[in-house]
């Protein structure tokens, strides 16, 4: 017996840092190059935290790499898909835009640093396949212009009649 062959699941994304929350990674249930790994689990990389592979129709097979890492505390179509499938919902940032304890050897980086910091050790292991230029819309503040970042967070509602009173 020789070594057991090694399969990778590439995903792309605009936040590498991110990463380090993936709860799962979907693939289109009809996508026939990913058939044999739905059901199966990869390892998050730089943690070693195993993540379930899922298939689900939100994922285009034609976008991107085809399969689609689930972020659930860090995206709202991520949060859908978390709660659709029972998946953990792991937070990485704090409010200060810094990562915490859960994001391993980035814990207390700025999360722009941290993403260059990961990117760096993603090439120097041998797991990032390429970078190229991409467009996409950053939710920004209205009034500094900082970038917005999706958190979990508690949702509060007030009857405000009885306020105006």
């Amino acid at each position: 017996g020789g070594e057991a062959e090694i399969e990778y699941l590439p995903v792309a994304t605009t936040r590498p840092e991110t990463i380090l929350g993936d709860t799962a990674v979907a693939v289109h249930p009809g996508d026939e190059r990913f058939a044999h790994l739905v059901g199966r689990e990869c390892e998050v990389p730089v943690l070693g935290r195993r993540i379930p592979v899922i298939a689900d129709e939100y994922v285009d097979a034609e976008f991107g790499t085809g399969a689609l890492k689930i972020t659930p505390a860090h995206d709202p179509n991520d949060y859908q898909l978390g709660r659709k499938h029972g998946l953990r919902f792991v937070s990485i940032m704090a409010r200060d835009g810094s990562l915490n304890q859960e994001a391993g050897p980035y814990a207390g980086m700025d999360r722009f640093d941290a993403r260059e910091r990961l990117w760096a050790d993603l090439e120097a292991a041998g797991l990032a396949l390429r970078r190229e230029a991409h467009t996409s819309r950053v939710p920004r503040s209205q009034r500094g212009g900082e970038v917005v970042e999706p958190l979990l967070s508690e949702q509060w509602y007030v009857r405000a009649a009885p306020l105006a009173g």
